[in-house]
């Protein structure tokens, strides 16, 4: 029996022994997977603990010299100032202009010299092309050939006749359109610009909104519509005064008259600007007059002598070459 027993003893003790050198191994595993659930514990409700946390952005200082501005993409840029009204002259005119509205500017500066009710909306009749023929001297350059649309010949009067399908070079139609003031030169500039009418008065409204021109709405490229058709004479010498920056526009207005070759069986046209100040008055320079029975006579003048240039816009005046006289003669006085 003593030698059965004794195996049995044996056997026991080496599970003991074995029990005890596994017993630091399973307590490190235990240890360590206890360590590790209040580890995750731990980062969740560090996490939750972050996200409740409002966000702190420390900014470190940055030198004036190396900062730079901000930019907030999507935002409209910020109009020109195109003209300021800070520092008029006193001058009262006797007898009193006629216009019913009136400004003076000058025109290198845009600060306004003078001023009668400058931003009460008036129809501007042709004056409208200064903005037509802005926007479509961006897109037509000199010998681009315009195909005559259809609708063209069918714009009401004043018109030269151009022809349903008749092929002209650009430069013929602005001449036409700033010197003769025909209405159908503008529709054509207009479509082979824009695409369509449509289209084209969405871009003159457009860019009258990029200019800051508040008072200003246009429903044709020419201004014979005279319904929601308007400016002021404040905007109108805001738009001048960027028109003018352009060497094409400028070369036309000042045009007294010009000569023209045209296709069979015109062979050729004479067109002489409709501005009376062009070649009567020393220094006259430009740019647009206009008429319709709504809006009365309106002239958008300008004038340069020396380094003073002067912009003079009269609206609805029975006599607005001599208003834009005593308004330029006023500016040069003064400015000298």
């Amino acid at each position: 029996m003593g030698s059965v027993l004794t195996p049995v003893r044996r056997r026991r003790r080496r599970r003991r022994y074995r029990f005890r050198r596994l017993t630091p191994v399973l307590l490190g595993v235990v240890l360590a997977a206890l360590a590790g659930a209040w580890l995750g514990t731990h980062r969740r409700s560090s996490a939750v603990a972050s996200a409740a946390r409002p966000l702190v952005v420390v900014h470190r200082d940055v030198p004036a010299a190396k900062a730079h501005p901000a930019v907030v993409r999507g935002a409209a840029p910020t109009p020109e100032r195109l003209l300021t009204g800070g520092s008029r002259l006193a001058h009262s005119f006797s007898p009193r202009l006629l216009a019913a509205s009136a400004i003076l500017v000058d025109a290198n500066t845009g600060r306004v010299l003078w001023q009668l009710r400058p931003h009460q909306r008036r129809h501007v009749a042709s004056t409208t092309k200064i903005m037509t023929a802005l926007l479509a001297l961006r897109k037509l350059q000199p010998h681009d050939v315009v195909v005559v649309d259809k609708s063209v010949p069918r714009v009401p009067l004043v018109k030269e006749g151009l022809r349903a399908g008749e092929r002209v070079q650009a430069w013929k139609l602005f001449y036409a359109m700033l010197l003769y003031s025909g209405n159908d030169d503008a529709l054509a500039l207009a479509i082979a610009a824009g695409g369509d009418k449509g289209s084209f008065v969405r871009q003159m409204n457009a860019e009258a909104r990029t200019l800051g021109l508040r008072d200003t709405h246009f429903v044709s490229p020419s201004g014979v519509v005279d319904v929601d058709n308007y400016s002021t004479s404040w905007d109108l010498a805001a738009l001048t005064r960027v028109a003018m920056r352009n060497p094409r526009f400028r070369r036309v207005v000042r045009t007294h008259i010009v000569h023209v070759k045209w296709s069979a069986p015109t062979f050729a046209k004479i067109y002489v600007n409709n501005n009376l100040l062009l070649g009567s008055y020393r220094g006259a320079n430009g740019v647009k007059t206009g008429y319709t029975h709504k809006s009365g006579p309106c002239l958008v003048a300008s004038a340069k002598r020396g380094g003073i240039s002067l912009i003079a816009v009269v609206l609805d005046s029975p006599d607005m070459y001599r208003d834009a006289r005593r308004l330029l003669d006023f500016g040069f006085a003064a400015m000298s």
